[in-house]
């Protein structure tokens, strides 16, 4: 029997696009909390047994809106967490461009390591577990994580590799549904937003 698994993006805050945030704890902001409302109408006709999210502030307050209108605690799980981006955290964008340790990362992210930080690899297969672990009992599950992660993981899964990757997009506050069996996996919705 599948277990379906809706990954969520956790909501914008003031880095986004400019800052790698990596494991910070910057909150949502005012477009951030919207989309954490939108995740309520995106997800409002799927039926939703269990909430996780990764620990980072970010995510979590985006997980709450959805908490609150399903009656469900939230768990947090680590293997969610965002990529341990080491030297790169905290860097602006604009910084990171000419460093040739960032362009590697970005070009060969099936093998790069992120100075004193993971692989893709090792954050994928955390992630990946953790989903391969839920019981059916706690499906269909909502995991709220980052980009990277989701995106990852949905590489991985259909086996298009680490370095596929950046072939789709990963909005914030966005739907991506998988569905895990025996079978193998299913990509049953990429990126999807609510109305706006």
């Amino acid at each position: 029997m599948s277990r379906i698994v809706h990954l969520i993006r956790h909501g914008s805050h003031q880095e986004v696009g400019k800052v790698l945030s990596g494991r910070s704890e910057i909150a949502l902001d005012e477009t951030g909390r919207t989309d954490a409302d939108n995740v309520v109408e995106l997800l409002a006709d799927l039926p939703i047994v269990s909430l996780h999210s990764s620990p980072r502030r970010r995510a979590w307050e985006t997980s709450l809106p959805l908490a609150r209108s399903r009656g469900l605690d939230v768990r947090r799980a680590n293997a969610l967490d965002e990529i341990d981006f080491g030297g790169f955290s905290g860097r602006a964008f604009a910084t990171l461009d000419p460093d040739p340790d960032w362009r590697r990362w970005n070009g060969e992210r099936a093998t790069a390591r992120c100075p004193g930080g993971e692989t893709m690899g090792e954050a994928v297969a955390r992630a990946r577990a953790y989903l391969l672990s839920l019981p059916q009992a706690a499906t269909p599950a909502v995991c709220v994580t980052h980009c990277d992660i989701i995106r990852g993981v949905v590489a991985d899964q259909l086996g298009l590799g680490l370095d596929s990757l950046f072939r789709f997009d990963c909005d914030p506050g966005s739907l991506t549904t998988l569905t895990l069996d025996a079978g193998g996996t299913r990509l049953l919705t990429l990126n999807a937003q609510a109305r706006r």
